[in-house]
């Protein structure tokens, strides 16, 4: 059960850090991103091993997986400005 907390929280991690490297313009503070993904991964976790039992390493790792990208979608900001149309008066 260590392990696989080890191990989901690993992929959260990777995953931030993915996120944080590739979309840093969109997103807010590196450590928020950084702690979110880790406690998406670790809640995807607790889910999925709730859900399923133990002894089911690689499902949960998936729901790690699934629930840290998730969470970490949730932090995205729009790419361009809205812009907003003021009505002719």
């Amino acid at each position: 059960m260590f392990l696989e907390a080890l191990g989901s929280a690993l992929i959260g991690l990777g995953l931030a850090w993915a996120a944080a490297h590739r979309l840093a313009h969109r997103l807010p503070a590196r450590a928020l991103v950084f702690g979110t993904g880790v406690a998406g991964a670790l809640f995807g976790d607790f889910v999925t091993h709730s859900a399923l039992g133990t002894g089911i390493v690689l499902p949960s790792l998936l729901g790690a997986a699934v629930v840290s990208a998730a969470s970490l979608s949730l932090l995205l900001r729009p790419a361009g400005r809205l812009r907003r149309r003021s009505a002719p008066a």
